[in-house]
């Protein structure tokens, strides 16, 4: 199973100066002592609290601009690159980059947060034996803008930054050179990214997280069959349908809600939360996300020997201007002429222009096989047959930093 996102950052600006600024990595020096940056379980929890915040809010907006579609997005992705962002923003433009993240200034200082994004960044960064997991940052800055030193060095330091120079006056030359950074990173998942640049563009930041998954528990390939996936009470489409037969896995019915809550591990430190709520019930459902009931579904989970398990087998992409969401949010100003992005480049010319984000989910019966739950130790009091054939929800999350790195609603699998 792949999971693929790219977000960039377009900003818009009169270049003052003549940058003097090579090409490649900004560096993998650290800017402070390691004993800062020794980050606690807790710390690494709360931060994943709010992200998820973030992230339920976002999918809100993002639910409410396009029903009855499919919705895929990282909120990783976007809440690091929008980090990134607030290390060169001052005042009220910082504070509502900030807020709209979900972080409360009152309670944790600027700089801590940035501590925990590296914290997390750098946990995701280190080879995995199982799990595939790549993400980055690039900066491609136009070759007449003159970036501040400080801004440079907590962009290495705090989350290990590329940086290349582009003429965004050829823009088809810069918009290919971005992309096939963009391709290349993801493994040829993401592709054009970019285009229509402006030739008013500044500098263009990228984040892109790839992740590649294997199932514990994997689909048998010879037992998948076309079958009926329900968009509604009255339309339907065939789609092939994966069959798991008598599994153990954790699950949790929620009377509350009307769902059910089944977590399907994957080889290493990951796993992914699939929410199947009952037919006409998933507004019910996106009205109560957030981070309180997320950690209940959680909590709740007990392995449960399931007597079927049906999956749609599916490719979905999407792709977002995100500009016309964040307002909602609460993050405003820095797409406006009062943008104070002056840490960046020292002048107060700089707005953020554009935010496109783009995600493809890839889910497949592709899986190593690893021991078996022991299913004796459970007694099945009724027989449970799961059946994704509706619209359903998804999160992929990286167990060990309890970091929610994808969130999809899958409302045809078409």
């Amino acid at each position: 199973m792949a999971f693929t996102v790219a977000l960039g950052i377009l900003m818009a600006g009169i270049c003052p100066a003549v940058l003097c600024f090579p090409d490649g990595t900004l560096g993998r020096d650290t800017l402070f002592h390691e004993d800062q940056v020794n980050r606690t379980q807790l710390e690494s929890l709360t931060l994943a609290s709010i992200n998820n915040d973030f992230a339920f809010s976002l999918y809100k907006e993002l639910a409410l601009k396009n029903p009855d579609k499919n919705i895929v997005f990282s909120p990783l992705s976007i809440s690091a690159a929008l980090a990134i962002v607030s290390l060169g923003a001052k005042g009220n433009t910082l504070q509502e980059i900030l807020e709209g993240l979900k972080f409360n200034l009152t309670e944790t200082p600027e700089a801590d947060i940035h501590q925990d994004f590296r914290y997390i960044l750098s946990i995701l960064s280190q080879p995995e034996d199982q799990v595939q997991i790549s993400t980055g940052n690039a900066l491609f800055i136009n070759k007449c803008l003159q970036i501040l030193a400080e801004f440079k060095e907590k962009a290495r330091a705090l989350y290990q930054t590329e940086a290349f120079t582009a003429d965004f006056q050829q823009s088809r030359e810069a918009e290919k050179l971005i992309n096939d950074y963009v391709s290349n990173q993801t493994q040829g998942k993401i592709k054009g990214l970019i285009s229509d640049l402006d030739e008013r563009t500044s500098m263009v930041l990228v984040n892109y997280i790839f992740f590649k998954g294997k199932w514990k528990m994997p689909f048998n390939p010879r037992v998948t069959l076309e079958s009926a996936f329900y968009l509604d009470e009255k339309r339907s489409v065939k789609v092939p349908m994966m069959k798991n037969k008598a599994p153990t896995t954790p699950y949790f019915w929620d009377k509350e809600l009307s769902c059910s809550v089944v977590e399907l591990k994957y080889t290493g430190n990951a796993s992914a939360l699939f929410i199947l709520p009952d037919q006409g019930r998933m507004q019910q459902v996106e009205a109560s996300l957030q981070p309180e009931t997320l950690r209940k579904w959680k909590d709740s989970l007990r392995p449960r020997k399931i007597d079927v398990l049906y999956l749609p087998k599916f490719l979905v992409s999407t792709d977002y201007s995100l500009e016309d969401v964040f307002p909602e949010l609460g993050i405003k100003e820095v797409f406006s002429t009062q943008a104070d992005l002056s840490a960046i480049a020292g002048t107060n010319n700089l707005t953020v222009s554009q935010v496109v984000h783009k995600a493809v989910l890839d889910v497949a019966e592709t899986g190593t096989e690893a021991a078996a739950a022991t299913g004796a130790n459970f007694l099945v009091r009724r027989r449970t047959t799961v059946l994704f054939n509706r619209p359903f929800l998804m999160f992929v999350s990286r167990t060990d930093v309890h970091t929610t790195l994808f969130m999809a609603k899958v409302t045809n699998p078409k």
